[in-house]
């Protein structure tokens, strides 16, 4: 008994080496998630059918007189020998995994196989195998909460099989009288080896799915890191930028057989095999392709009839299609091409769903980001554009006075008021401009107001003499110094006085606005560039879109700060860097 029981340790080693092999490949790990379907339940029967078989070949021989033969069994055995093997393991762990219909098939398989072989008790050799894959399988339902059945839960499965298979000859044999000791001296060695290696077996099982996990948890993630990786390429304005940009990263990151992009009607972009006669342009033929698009849902197929490939000798045999929505609209279709139909895991379903979900978000977020941008800029700008009809109202005032008097002047200040005014009309279309220009609209404003203020203010413009290529948001000086003259210096009616003074430091370009009016109210300077403050008239609502145009186009390095002076007034300054480079200078011409 005892050596027996070490042989069967021994073959026991063998199959656990061959079963680890089997958990490797993807047709078996995908009976783990239970993706039953009458195709893969006869493969997998097939499958665990031959992996018993082999149980059977590597069996033991027990003769007549007691001896043991350890050589393979690959042809019928005599009549009075008995064939002892570990072929129960493969097909309890068939039944547990596959059910009571895998389970059944793969016993029966593994029956025939030792009624072929015939000898002592080889009927109850061929009964015990399909009845064992019953039975495991409907165990299995038993246990079906559970993803797999834990090692101590599959030791004391293991026992039963091989006490029904010492039933069976018992019952079957009667008129042998050996059989009693047959049965003694192989029932203990067969219910340890068979349990301890159904235990062993379903501990394997455990490892594969925590590998699985891992997986799945690593294609989140490389899923998430992915889309980061993407943004860049989803902010460029041509599809078919978009499109190749997509795919080279799909392809090098996913080690994909190949990668498509598409929009809802032609192939912007391929990566990978069949790249010879999958090229842009083509139309979409695929139905799993056109449904994704129409249902605005992940489409898979396993099927190479499905892909309606012209090209015969194509190596491409499945495919996941993936939308890509944005606004409640299929923008792009990715799909995800693969060899063969087991290549399709749910790892890589997981990473398909992630990266459709991650990328159709991105899309949205910057869709919005655009909108809002392009809103908030239009209102800016409209707001800027307006010119106040009191200062209209007062400058032709002024020149109608100066054409009386000063002709000359009243023809300088109506040039100005010209200049100021076309500058006004281009704003709308307009996000940066030379400083040059808004110095020549902001000396314009100035010209005016001193003459409308004569003896009352006076006006200090400094400016670098070298400007060139240094671009600014357009209207952004002349509010500053709009709001001086209207609010700061309202009160003052002698020796009123604003300083714009521009200067280059430490790779900036500063401005900085300065009256001796009576600067802000206290209550409203913390907060004066942050909201628009309606009730104080103009001031507040310049200041604050002016702000909001220079956070917006050049950064938070370029707000407002603002400050009452101690000895009276207030200092608007702020500061943008030297050179600006941007995607898209408007330069007003």
């Amino acid at each position: 008994m005892e050596s027996l029981t070490i042989i069967l340790f021994e073959r026991l080693g063998l199959l656990l080496i061959i079963a680890f092999v089997m958990t490797r490949t993807p047709g078996f790990r995908s009976l783990l998630y239970r993706n039953y379907s009458v195709k893969m339940s006869i493969v997998h029967a097939g499958v665990f059918g031959l992996f018993g078989m082999a149980s059977t070949v590597t069996g033991i021989v027990i003769h007549e007189d007691g001896f043991f033969s350890h050589q393979l069994i690959i042809f019928p055995v005599e009549s009075q020998h008995l064939i002892v093997s570990m072929s129960l393991v493969a097909i309890v762990i068939a039944g547990l995994l596959g059910g009571p219909i895998l389970g059944l098939g793969a016993g029966v398989i593994t029956g025939i196989h030792l009624l072929f072989l015939g000898g002592v008790g080889g009927l109850a050799n061929a009964l015990v195998n399909p009845i064992t894959g019953l039975l495991a399988g409907l165990t299995a339902r038993f246990f079906s909460n559970e993803r797999v059945i834990s090692p101590l839960k599959a030791l004391f499965i293991g026992v039963f099989p091989p006490v029904l298979h010492m039933q069976l000859l018992l019952i079957m044999y009667t008129d042998r009288l050996d059989m009693i000791t047959l049965v003694n001296t192989i029932g203990l060695p067969l219910v340890l080896s068979n349990s301890a290696a159904i235990a062993i077996f379903t501990a394997m099982i455990g490892i594969v799915l925590r590998e699985q996990e891992n997986e799945a948890a690593l294609a989140s993630k490389q899923a998430l890191t992915i889309a980061k990786e993407a943004l860049p390429f989803l902010k460029k304005d041509s599809p078919f930028d978009v499109a190749s940009g997509l795919a080279n990263l799909l392809y090098t990151r996913l080690r994909l057989a190949a990668v498509t992009i598409t929009d809802q009607k032609e192939v912007l972009a391929h990566k990978g095999l069949g790249d010879d006669h999958h090229q842009f342009g083509d139309p979409i033929t695929a139905h799993p392709a056109q449904k994704a698009i129409s249902m605005k849902k992940i489409q898979v197929t396993h099927v190479k009839s499905d892909l309606i490939c012209t090209h015969k000798k194509c190596s491409l045999e499945a495919a996941i299609f993936i939308p890509i929505i944005e606004d409640d609209n299929v923008t792009y279709l990715i799909t995800f091409y693969f060899r063969k139909a087991e290549h399709i895991s749910p790892v890589e379903m997981m990473m398909a769903q992630g990266l459709g979900q991650f990328i159709s978000d991105q899309l949205n977020m910057l869709g919005a980001e655009k909108l809002k941008a392009h809103i908030r800029d239009a209102e800016l700008r409209n707001l800027q554009a307006q010119i106040n009809p009191h200062f209209l109202f007062n400058t032709l005032q002024l020149i109608a006075g100066l054409f009386r008097e000063n002709p000359a002047k009243a023809r300088l200040i109506t040039l100005q008021l010209a200049s100021y005014m076309r500058f006004n009309i281009r704003l709308v279309s307009k996000s940066l401009v030379e400083l040059e220009k808004e110095c020549e609209h902001a000396e314009a404003y100035t010209s005016i107001i001193q003459e409308r203020f004569t003896g009352r203010l006076q006006i200090n413009f400094v400016k670098p003499a070298e400007l060139s290529n240094i671009y600014i948001p357009p209207s952004t000086i002349q509010p500053l110094i709009e709001n001086s003259v209207q609010h700061g210096l309202k009160n003052v009616t002698d020796g009123a006085k604003i300083e714009i003074i521009i200067e280059k430091e430490n790779g900036r370009l500063a401005v900085l606005v300065r009256d001796n009016g009576s600067g802000f109210p206290t209550h409203i300077l913390p907060v004066v560039s942050l909201q628009p403050l309606v009730s104080h008239n103009n001031g507040g609502i310049g200041i604050y879109n002016v702000n909001q145009r220079l956070v917006h186009l050049l950064g938070e390095s370029a707000r407002l700060h603002i400050r009452n002076l101690s000895y009276g007034g207030s200092e608007v300054k702020f500061s943008i860097p030297i050179p600006n480079q941007f995607e898209e200078k408007q330069v007003m011409g």
